[in-house]
């Protein structure tokens, strides 16, 4: 899942719930909500995806032959004044095609915070192929993102501009120009996007998850949340308890943490992923090519990296790889198994000179397409998690963190440290220290955690699964590798997910898929 600047710690923050909201939504405006949940929803075939979703061609027809459907659905800009300006939310959806009876909707949430639901849940729809059996698989672009309200920050060259600065500052003259790349980003946001930025919070985004509920036309939410998904998918529990249904939480996020320690927790996260693809390589039959022994393969990708800090390699062309991108382009593989293939033929061929593959994988990070146009899933990442969070954190608190950082990773450490000042001077105040997720009265919620997960640690799931409250959360371990469970496509995992989103059994709590 993409956090700005590649590697800036991910959404792991929320707002508490707000009196105000609360009263609006349940009290005297209660007309104009319930005209909202009244609404005729106008599915029609989907249009390719916009520039800001990821660009690329319309969704192709699903394998037996039905078509992918989008629909806007409006929802309050600002859920305390319900009767006020609305916006409209991105949906796509794939009908249920199975014989058995048809459960609901199942409501996607990929992550990030900013991915775009609209365009990825085609791109990932086989993997799912048998919950449709009795569910039409439905995802959105969340307020802020793609085609829903979405936050702009900066044009394609500025941040092509923007990921080439140097983001592990090395003294007082290359801070200060970092410090001045995320003021005007920050200063970006707030000139193309001011009348949304208030209102992109985890706490809205759930809210418009409820009405979605509503207009579907489900008594309950059947949800699988994925990574940042898990996050709001624990806040709609907090915020909705009784209309849960059956849900399950995947890569999972800590709820307890700050910004500072999910940031930590994320060095930590990428260091194990890079020894163990380090391990893995060195291990093969055949000989690793980036190395002799596992720490022989990261102390060359440590010596890459300080060299790219003065020196960078050529490229894509104009752009050069810096330490920035070769950083990004490396923790882009280590998110899933998949890639540690192309990240060896991509550090073999930096080492010779030629950073193209990096950089490719970099770009993926960073949501730039091959023709030079960016998502705004840096945009929008930055404007839900500076919304969310109330923490905002200075160059010297980073300074002073920073041996803690590096001793937890030498490769990302730094990065991930000086990635913590990414909401300072944001235009917005942050809502919360960390999300409530508390749920009394919730139906069963799964919470898968994969042991080898680099982005949100193993350790989340278990605080989730704390914090969600006695009675609510049942854990499912996977001991694996990548970022998240189900996708692993290991059978265990997939069998104990299948079974009770399709047939409401609950797995034993402690099962553990290896």
């Amino acid at each position: 899942m993409q956090n700005p600047r590649g590697l800036r710690a991910a959404a792991l923050s929320a707002t508490a719930v707000l009196l105000a909201s609360l009263v609006a939504a349940c009290g005297g405006d209660g007309s104009r909500s319930a005209d909202l949940a009244a609404q005729k929803l106008d599915w029609k075939a989907c249009p390719a995806p916009s520039a800001s979703e990821g660009g690329g061609a319309a969704p192709t027809p699903l394998p037996d032959g039905g078509t992918w459907q989008c629909a806007t659905m409006r929802a309050p800009l600002d859920w305390s004044r319900p009767q006020g300006d609305t916006i409209g939310i991105a949906l796509i959806r794939a009908e249920a095609d199975g014989p058995g009876r048809r459960i609901g909707s199942l409501i996607f949430n990929f992550g990030g915070p900013g991915g775009s639901g609209v365009s990825t849940l085609p791109s990932l729809a086989q993997d799912y192929a048998k919950l449709r059996t009795r569910y039409d698989l439905v995802s959105f672009d969340p307020r802020g993102v793609g085609r829903s309200a979405g936050v702009r920050c900066e044009s394609d060259a500025q941040l092509d501009q923007h990921f080439q600065q140097d983001e592990t500052p090395d003294d007082a003259a290359e801070q200060a120009a970092f410090l001045k790349s995320t003021e005007q980003f920050n200063a970006g946001c707030e000139k193309n996007s001011a009348k949304v930025l208030p209102y992109v919070r985890t706490t809205d985004a759930a809210r418009d998850m409820d009405l979605m509920r509503q207009v579907l036309g489900d008594s309950r939410l059947h949800y699988f949340g994925i990574s940042y998904g898990t996050e709001l998918g624990g806040v709609y529990a907090h915020l909705f308890p009784r209309h849960v249904g059956r849900a399950v939480l995947d890569a999972v996020v800590d709820p307890t943490q700050t910004p500072e320690q999910s940031s930590l927790g994320q060095a930590k996260g990428f260091q194990l992923a890079m020894d163990n693809f380090a391990h893995d390589c060195v291990s093969k039959s055949t000989k690793c090519p980036i190395g002799s022994t596992a720490q022989d393969v990261e102390n060359r990708v440590a010596g890459l990296l300080r060299k790219l800090d003065s020196k960078p390699i050529p490229g894509i062309f104009p752009r050069p790889l810096t330490q920035a991108a070769a950083t990004n382009g490396i923790a882009q593989a280590l998110y899933s198994k998949d890639l540690w293939e192309p990240l060896t033929e991509g550090l073999e061929q930096a080492y010779a000179g030629d950073g193209r593959i990096l950089m490719l994988l970099s770009d993926a990070l960073n949501g730039r397409s091959q023709n030079g146009e960016y998502s705004n899933i840096t945009a929008a990442n930055a404007a839900i998690n500076c919304a969310d969070q109330k923490q905002r954190y200075d160059a010297a608190y980073v300074r002073q963190k920073l041996p803690g950082f590096r001793a937890a990773s030498p490769l990302f450490g730094d990065f991930l440290a000086w990635g913590m000042l990414s909401c300072s001077g944001w235009a917005v105040p942050g809502a919360a220290a960390h999300p409530d997720v508390s749920a009394p009265g919730s139906a069963p919620i799964l919470v898968v955690g994969n042991t080898g997960d680099p982005a949100t640690p193993y350790e989340g799931a278990k605080k989730m699964v704390n914090a969600l409250g006695s009675g609510v959360a049942v854990e499912l371990t996977y001991e694996g590798q990548g970022h998240g469970a189900y996708d692993s496509k290991n059978k265990c995992v997939q069998d104990a997910v299948n079974g009770y989103l399709l047939d409401g059994k609950v797995p034993a709590a402690g099962t553990v898929c290896s």
